[in-house]
């Protein structure tokens, strides 16, 4: 028996009179009312109405019964209400796709936020490169880095990546700088493969209205970012990264930009999530949580008056490096 909707009906039937005008008020049919009534006298061992065909009074029990049940009722519902208003949002799971760069960078701190408002919630991540099926997968929420996610789904960007070219001051103090696309030919460079086909991806330059699109010969290769960043880093060669993982480096000068009117920002970093009109108020709250913040962050990009501020600084670091050896 359900004691909480057993003592719901007691208080419609003993406020109204009526087995009839309880079940209206809730929805619901008389039998079922009577039916839970009935079950509630069971457990309790006695008899809370006097039932006619035309009303339903309280017997005596049935009156002192009400008169303890109501304020303990009143208070769980007050109680209740708080915290669903306090919150607004039910707890479980939600399950997001995302790749590893924006896990680690984007997505780990921004649910550790997310759950000092709302610690009934809970995350499964799964970290891949491809686009995520949800049908398939059980996902929630993806988020992809790349181009604008294509299939029957609700898309919603959250910034553009920057793809900077770039190197550790070591490499750059034993080695010199790229001043001109030309001259990538003459340093070592680090390339990328596109994590589903194996294929190595071309270095792409904003060349004013156009993009252009050059191989470019490299010393060691790599289907994952995080392995290429580590490469560049350590001063293996020269890379183009893409400002989710660079701009971090960048600003505290473990990497020195360079070439930086060429960067590129066709690609973007997207939420995707399929259309639903049943979707569970924790994964609304959170899709408007994770727009917000991550659209007002500026730490993952550069606006054109950082580059050129990095160029200066990069140059002068650069100068002061080489002069010093």
């Amino acid at each position: 028996m359900d004691r909480f909707k057993s003592i719901q009906n007691f208080i419609k039937a003993a406020d109204t009179g009526s087995f009839q005008q309880a079940a209206v008020l809730q929805g619901i049919s008389p039998q079922a009312v009577s039916k839970a009534i009935g079950q509630l006298e069971k457990e309790l061992g006695v008899r809370l109405f006097h039932r006619t065909t035309r009303s339903s009074t309280l017997t005596e029990e049935g009156v002192r019964f009400l008169e303890r049940i109501r304020g303990s009722l009143d208070s769980f519902e007050s109680a209740w209400a708080d915290a669903v208003q306090s919150t607004g949002v039910e707890g479980g799971v939600i399950r997001i796709a995302a790749t590893a760069p924006v896990t680690k960078r984007i997505l780990i701190p921004l649910i550790g936020e997310f759950r000092e408002a709302h610690p009934e919630v809970e995350f499964d991540l799964v970290v891949d490169d491809h686009f995520t099926d949800f049908a398939l997968s059980g996902i929630d929420i993806g988020f992809r880095c790349g181009t604008q996610p294509d299939a029957h789904v609700v898309v919603r960007e959250l910034l553009r990546m920057q793809l900077i070219v770039c190197a550790s001051p070591a490499y750059v103090g034993k080695h010199g700088a790229a001043s001109s696309r030309e001259e990538l030919a003459n340093h070592f460079c680090t390339g990328a493969r596109q994590p589903n086909t194996g294929k190595i991806l071309p270095w792409e330059f904003q060349i004013g209205e156009d993009v252009k699109f050059e191989h470019v010969s490299s010393v060691i290769f790599s289907n994952d970012i995080e392995v290429e960043l580590q490469a560049v880093l350590d001063g293996v060669g020269i890379g183009q990264l893409d400002s989710i993982v660079a701009s971090e480096h960048i600003r505290n000068g473990r990497l020195v930009p360079m070439l930086l009117e060429t960067v590129s920002e066709r690609y973007g970093v997207y939420l995707y999530y399929a259309p639903r009109p049943d979707m569970p108020l924790r994964i609304r709250t959170f899709i408007d949580f994770a727009v917000s913040s991550i659209r007002s962050n500026t730490q993952f990009a550069f606006s054109a008056d950082e580059l050129k501020v990095f160029n200066q600084v990069g140059g002068a670091a650069l100068n002061k490096t080489i002069d010093a050896d």
